[in-house]
């Protein structure tokens, strides 16, 4: 059976809450020695008992199935505080505003880490009237390429997918942008101040 959801992560819960495997049982229909088997992996609660079982820990499916507490300070969040996961199978992009717990082919997936732009990922932004003009000198084989290109404003995210052997460059309405983002898939996550980045290149062109 697929361990969609792990005794660690019931155990973990159930004792955040402060309750026994009997309390759990008894409020989800089940004897607490089957809470028991589930919490040291003799086996798997059925997949119709994962609402009653989050509703009994009091947290929420995706909290149930990543054994995670997700705390909800994602209602002040904002785009500049996005998170992005990439699925190393298929190379699904997710985009999230804050804490997630996300799964693609059965991998639970990680938040990329974005860090400065490098030497090796020189990246160009130029102000042309009200867009950014985005281009980053790579490669772009089928084996080496950036994934993907993100603009993050407060209020929205413009994302581009990129392609082995197309051009690595696109086009971002400026509203507000902030952060510039894109995704190798050998390095990772990086970035670039927006405004930095379009001052840096007016003055080389100056």
């Amino acid at each position: 059976m697929n361990p969609y959801v792990t005794g660690a992560a019931i155990k973990e819960l159930r004792e955040n809450k402060g309750i026994t495997q009997s309390a759990l049982a008894e409020k989800i229909g089940v004897s607490d020695k089957t809470v028991s088997k589930w919490e040291t992996g003799k086996g798997y609660p059925d997949i119709t008992l994962l609402d009653p079982i989050a509703e009994a820990l009091s947290v929420s499916i995706a909290e149930l199935l990543s054994g995670n507490t997700i705390r909800n300070a994602n209602v002040s969040s904002n785009m500049n505080r996005s998170k992005f996961y990439v699925c190393p199978v298929c190379g699904n992009v997710i985009h999230s505003m804050g804490e997630a717990a996300i799964h693609c082919h059965g991998v639970l997936l990680q938040p990329e880490e974005a860090v400065k732009a490098d030497e090796d990922h020189p990246i160009s932004v130029e102000l042309v009237e009200d867009e950014y003009y985005v281009r980053i000198d790579h490669e772009m084989t089928k084996s080496h390429y950036i994934s993907f290109i993100a603009a993050a404003s407060p209020d929205r995210m413009q994302m581009v997918k990129l392609y082995p052997e197309g051009a690595a460059e696109t086009r971002f309405k400026r509203s507000m942008v902030q952060r510039i983002y894109f995704y190798c898939n050998r390095s990772g996550l990086f970035y670039v101040n927006a405004k930095e980045a379009a001052k840096r290149a007016e003055n080389k062109n100056v």
